[in-house]
């Protein structure tokens, strides 16, 4: 048995699967924001309690934000910043006494789908979560690709290509620096950019339904995001020429995305024709979690 466990900004899932990666359990539970200790605690009582009811002890695999840093093993680059700067790989491995295997969500997502989601069968996939933050995770050949400083795909902290006019200086972002991806694509920075227009607080699903309902403010504020992330996808396009981009996270269920976006950062991508797909993540919102159980090959959970 495989459990895979997906840290979120607003939630924590666990899932146990069988060799055969049927599912077995799954467990959601609301992410205790800004307690570290509760979180490490959260996870242990999650998996532990998968175990009990399954009466098997399995590999644990774990999706974070961010990454541990290769100098220091230490949490860094998570938008849940009350991770940073501490030891979690170690003391979730103490927590659960055993050995566990950690990725970043998004390549957890994009391990997911080009193994056997969206972007099975092809070449190279560019996942992209869409959620409380932005991250990407790029497979190549079926190989998960994290390189040398294990922040390759990490698009969400590159500055937003060709700023218009009335994006500059950009919001602040918590990495420090202004004008990253996240602060625009990310679902708050949805809701930031549609109050700062419209003086209405609404999050990312108010103003998604309020467009489809005809709502001519919700609809600019939607438009401007479409083009926010066709200037951002096409350079992802230009550097690494993937096959497909997979989209995961809450933001991924606005529909009109997969027509408009193609269409947008045709203009944005240094090709006379452009073939890449972009489409939803295949598994949804299960696919981070499948991602992170897949971290231990099959068998590694006969502990």
């Amino acid at each position: 048995m495989r459990i895979g466990v997906d840290l979120g900004g607003t939630k924590i899932e666990a899932i146990a699967l069988a060799d055969d990666n049927r599912e077995l359990a799954r467990e959601r539970v609301a992410t205790p924001r800004n307690d570290y200790d509760a979180t490490v605690g959260c996870v242990r009582d999650m998996v532990m309690d998968l175990e009990t009811r399954l009466g098997e002890r399995g590999s644990v695999g774990m999706g974070i934000p961010g990454s541990l840093s290769p100098a220091t093993g230490l949490m860094r680059n998570a938008n849940s910043t009350w991770l940073n700067g501490r030891p979690f790989d170690r003391d979730i491995e103490t927590a659960l006494a055993r050995p566990i295997r950690f990725a970043n969500d998004a390549n957890c997502l994009a391990l997911s789908e080009a193994a056997d989601g969206a972007g099975a069968g092809r070449g190279t996939v560019f996942a992209a979560i869409l959620g409380t933050g932005v991250g990407g995770g790029i497979v190549i050949g079926g190989r998960l690709v994290e390189g040398l400083n294990r922040i390759a795909g990490e698009w969400g902290h590159t500055p937003l290509p060709e700023p218009t006019h009335d994006e500059r200086p950009g919001s602040a972002c918590f990495c420090g620096r202004r004008h990253c991806i996240e602060t625009y694509l990310s679902g708050p920075g949805l809701a930031r950019d549609h109050l700062a227009r419209t003086g209405e607080r609404r999050d990312a699903e108010e103003i998604y339904l309020a467009a489809a309902a005809g709502d001519e403010k919700a609809e600019a504020s939607l438009v401007r995001y479409e083009d926010r992330l066709a200037r951002a996808l096409g350079s992802v396009v230009n550097l690494i020429d993937p096959d497909i981009v997979v989209l995961g996270g809450g933001l991924s269920k606005i529909e009109r995305l997969y027509a408009n976006v193609p269409r947008l950062w045709r203009s944005y991508i240094f090709s006379d024709s452009v073939t890449t797909e972009l489409a939803p993540a295949r598994h949804g919102a299960s696919s981070g979690v499948r991602g992170a159980a897949w971290l231990w090959p099959v068998g590694a959970g006969r502990v």
